[in-house]
């Protein structure tokens, strides 16, 4: 069925206005998912869960559709307490309970570990919370780079990040671990088309424009080169963005080791400008 962009981001607002009852601190995650600091909120409730069950009520009322909610005490354990008890639910997982929930579950569940990522992890023991929590941090920022301290804290339940409603998004991509390495020139042009047309869909659906095309290349031995160019208009459509990106894809053929990894960015966006902040993370 074809999307119907206008519609989603319509009743996507009429929920956002639901959530901005009860708190200002709104940071969407995509049009139907957003985190809410209720923390100090405008109805002075105390209990996070009668919250989360009056905005489950009122998005029912006002748009029939059902919502699931996360309730925590942080970011992360609040995303992944929202997929818990799906669809029409909610869960909480509280601070006393947030460290053995993190150690029980396949480090593969995650939000933020993606396949890739868990392959990896895979491949140095790493399976489950528990798994994870046995490493130092020495030793996932030497294999997960800046990735590494993230983990580090996650394993134990411990994720510093704030709901920031004022987030620009600076720049819009998409990239994609191919199951067999690259060294083909064709066939590497032949992957970037899908992640082209998937950010392209992102700008057009949230009216964002760029000027500067960055392609990112990782290697089998996970080193990466980036090459980039800055146009002096916005970028006026897909094939244009595409064609960039091939040239610049080509500028580091032949390539040094076969390609494991390709991604495409947009960036000097139209946002970064007016302050608007794009609805959804691709």
């Amino acid at each position: 069925m074809p999307p119907r962009v206008d519609v989603y981001k319509a009743v996507s607002q009429q929920i956002r206005e639901i959530f901005a009852e009860y708190t200002p601190l709104i940071e969407p995650l995509s049009l139907d998912e957003t985190y809410l600091d209720v923390t100090e909120n405008l109805k002075g409730m105390e209990i996070a869960t009668e919250i989360a069950l009056e905005i489950r009520a009122k998005i029912k009322q006002v748009t029939g559709l059902n919502a699931s909610a996360g309730i925590s005490y942080n970011k992360f354990l609040a995303k992944m307490a929202s997929d818990l008890n799906k669809p029409n639910g909610q869960a909480v997982i509280t601070p006393k309970n947030g460290p053995g929930f993190v150690e029980a579950l396949p480090v593969k569940k995650f939000h933020g570990v993606g396949p890739a990522t868990a392959e990896r992890m895979r491949k140095y023991g790493i399976e489950t919370g528990l798994d994870l929590k046995s490493k130092s941090l020495a030793f996932l920022q030497e294999h997960f780079g800046k990735s590494g301290a993230y983990f580090y804290g996650i394993a134990r339940g411990i994720d510093e990040r704030q709901v920031r409603p004022d987030r620009i998004r600076k720049s819009v991509g998409a990239e994609d671990t191919f199951v067999e390495d690259i060294d083909n020139l064709d066939l590497a042009k032949a992957e970037l088309r899908p992640l082209a047309e998937k950010a392209w869909r992102y700008c057009g659906a949230h009216d964002i424009t760029g000027k500067t095309i960055t392609v990112k290349i990782k290697y089998s031995d996970f080193s990466q080169a980036t090459r980039s160019r800055t146009v002096s208009g916005a970028v006026s459509d897909v094939d244009q963005m595409l064609e960039i990106a091939e040239t610049l894809l080509a500028s580091v053929f032949p390539f040094k080791r076969p390609v494991r990894l390709l991604g495409i960015t947009l960036s000097s966006l139209n946002t970064e400008e007016s302050g608007q902040e794009p609805q959804l993370d691709l």
